[in-house]
């Protein structure tokens, strides 16, 4: 393999035109991997910087506390401790601009800084004005809110006997065919408050499990200031979220998942951080580019955040060390990075439609210190934890992405494939069903990539938030009251949510109501009643969601044991404009959707390679999902060896309205 970058245009000679931009952009992340190498040993040991800046804890019982703050004359740590004082325990400075102290023991083994207790550094800055902070690596804050909506920096250092130990090792391989629940914690319960840690390890973690998921992403678990953020507006980048209980309690909580054989991934933002000032790290040292770019190039005029320097040294070791905490402090198995489009280009994908022109991608609109901050970051996680998996949220497009950094690569091993979920609600809110294309459908469920993997969505949780409608909500309107009872007249928009289903996982999201979502907040009345899951209306069986979530649990298992998400690609041999039937194999298995709002088919003949004697692996239309049981479970199928379709044989099937139909042998 080419030792400059290029070996990613050995997979595609497209991208030969461009072979100097993928050589510069691979320099530049040799350039500075070279120099974080030279001055800090390793990569691996560059990016273990929570070890040693921050509070730390010795044997004895002492805390020395180390932060970068160059534009500091003067600075102090303050707190509960010292009754706030200001000349207690004053800090010095080194040359590269990081202050330190340290806080000798009570007593022999008894830390001076009580468990808990509030914290800050305050600074002088040249003007001669004062600033108190909490410390930027500060690892957990909290609000209350009879006091002051701003959050408290607090010493994190749990008794011995406090301190959660883990029993489960994260698993040695990542799992064949990520099944992926997006989960937020806080909203993944009925109750009409912040639901806990230890109620989503004691009454989501089972449910996961049982519906045959095999990987879950948790959001918003870095702390963020503001709730109806998401998650997305974080504050305090290396503190669990505190509105969800302790840090052993998450610890526990990821624990539990390794027990029950999932893998655990963290939704981390790096694109941006909040511009808080007081709870924040904005202006830490009193300057506007400490850890972000000064002036217009520091902020997100869309988001209303600010953007990180990723060129700097410092910054890089604050953001390589943030993915290095959430690995070995919790045990997260990895990560899906959110807003990757908008650290790769200058202008943000604002404005900026993608037609899949390679010039697109390597042009002057690349942030090359982005790109090589994400070249870093996917390096240092695959070289330290082998089995770790990494996810870019990306709707550029961006060539190379996902394949490994040697060969010229972003390294990232799955890219988020946007273009799913925006069709499908495209498609329920514009299109009427019998005006559906199957080419298109086909075409968005099969644009990815070449050997670049990707992770598809129904649904994007920010298509179900406040101004728009679930998928569920979508289908079913105003039927979703009415006719969800059992002895309810069975209505064609169930049939049509678990045809859709097969393909593309569609159930009620994880994220809130089956309507859609909206936090609490000023406008609603800071209400909770659509920021909750209500599994309730699953374990009502007066009610036909029992049903939909048999269907996603039969789905998901079935795919455990086919593992047709990680074989190879499939071969689609029919897309019936007219019949609206789509027909594909893959793992195996013979796929027959019909989108047909009217018509069923009898004796419709499909083509299929492999012959033999085909049985029904599953179809939407059984029973047990509330489906008319138009097809016979027990039915076999023979194949006849003559061309259909492209395939060296064919077989005849039924197949009803709105509805789909899995073969296999």
């Amino acid at each position: 393999m080419p030792t400059d970058g290029t070996g990613v245009i050995q997979l595609d000679p497209w991208l030969e035109p461009f072979a100097p931009a993928i050589k510069a952009r691979y320099s530049a992340y040799k350039q500075a991997r070279d120099n974080i190498e030279k001055w800090e040993g390793s990569l691996a040991k560059f990016s273990e910087g929570y070890k040693t800046m921050g509070l730390q804890v010795d044997d004895n019982g002492g805390v020395r506390y180390r932060e970068w703050a160059p534009n500091a004359v003067e600075a102090r740590l303050i707190g509960d401790f010292n009754q706030w004082s200001h000349t207690a325990n004053p800090m010095t400075k080194n040359t590269f601009g990081v202050w330190e102290c340290y806080v000798p023991p009570a007593s022999p083994g008894v830390c001076a800084i009580p468990h808990d207790s509030m914290v800050k550094i305050s600074m002088t800055i040249p003007s001669g004005a004062k600033i108190d902070r909490i410390p930027t690596w500060i690892t957990r804050v909290t609000q209350d809110l009879n006091i002051s909506p701003i959050y408290d920096g607090r010493f994190w250092n749990p008794p011995q006997d406090q301190k959660y130990r883990f029993k489960h090792p994260r698993p040695d391989v990542p799992p064949e065919g990520l099944k992926i629940y997006e989960a937020h914690v806080g909203i993944s319960s009925p109750n009409m408050r912040v639901t806990t840690y230890k109620e989503f390890e004691t009454d989501v973690l089972p449910r996961i499990k049982k519906l045959g998921y095999n990987c879950i992403q948790m959001m918003a678990i870095m702390e963020h200031a503001y709730y109806a953020s998401f998650g997305y507006q974080v504050t305090n980048f290396f503190a669990a979220s505190s509105r969800y209980g302790t840090p052993e309690e998450l610890k526990s909580l990821i624990d539990r998942a390794h027990e029950l054989g999932l893998t655990v991934l963290l939704d981390v933002v790096h694109s941006h951080a909040c511009k808080n000032v007081a709870d924040g790290i904005n202006e830490f040292d009193g300057t506007d580019h400490l850890y972000f770019h000064e002036g217009g190039r520091g902020r997100h005029e869309l988001w209303d955040s600010r953007l990180f320097n990723y060129g700097h040294h410092e910054v890089q070791r604050f953001l390589l060390s943030n993915l290095r905490y959430y690995m070995d402090t919790y045990m997260f198995d990895g990560f899906r990075f959110d807003g990757v489009t908008s650290m790769m280009y200058k202008h943000h994908g604002i404005g900026t439609g993608f037609s899949g022109g390679y010039h697109e991608y390597f042009g002057d609109s690349v942030d090359l210190e982005a790109m090589v901050y994400l070249m870093l970051a996917n390096a240092m996680l695959h070289e330290v934890y082998p089995s770790v998996i990494s996810i870019a949220e990306d709707v550029s497009g961006m060539p190379t992405l996902c394949r490994p950094v040697p060969e010229g690569g972003v390294g990232f091993d799955y890219r988020l494939s946007m273009a799913i979920p925006d069709m499908w609600i495209k498609l329920l809110k514009e299109v009427p069903d019998d005006q559906w294309e199957m080419g298109n459908i086909v075409h968005t469920l099969t644009n990815r990539r070449h050997l670049e993997k990707s992770v598809a969505y129904a649904e994007s949780h920010d298509q179900a938030l406040v101004g728009d409608k679930t998928l569920a909500f979508w289908l079913m309107d105003k039927e979703m009251y009415s006719s969800f009872m059992p002895l309810a007249v069975r209505h064609t928009s169930t049939s049509k949510g678990m045809s859709l289903a097969i393909q593309s996982t569609f159930s009620c999201t994880d994220e809130a109501h089956c309507r859609w979502m909206d936090f609490p907040r000023e406008g609603n009345g800071n209400s909770f009643a659509h920021a909750r899951r209500q599994f309730n209306l699953v374990d009502d069986h007066l009610l036909r969601y029992k049903y939909l979530w048999e269907f996603d649990a039969v789905m998901n298992n079935l795919e455990s044991a086919y593992k047709w998400l990680s074989a190879p690609q499939g071969y689609v041999s029919l897309k019936h404009e007219v019949d609206k039937v789509i027909v594909f194999e893959r793992a195996g298995l013979l796929f027959i959707f019909n989108f047909h709002p009217t018509q069923s088919f009898t004796d419709y003949r499909v083509g299929v390679d492999t012959p033999g004697e085909y049985k029904v692996i599953l179809t939407t239309d059984e029973g047990r999902f509330r489906g008319h049981d138009r097809i016979d479970v027990k039915g076999r199928y023979f194949t006849t060896p003559m061309e259909w379709n492209g395939r060296k044989n064919w077989l005849q099937v039924y197949t009803p309205s709105r509805t789909a139909l899995v073969l296999g042998l």
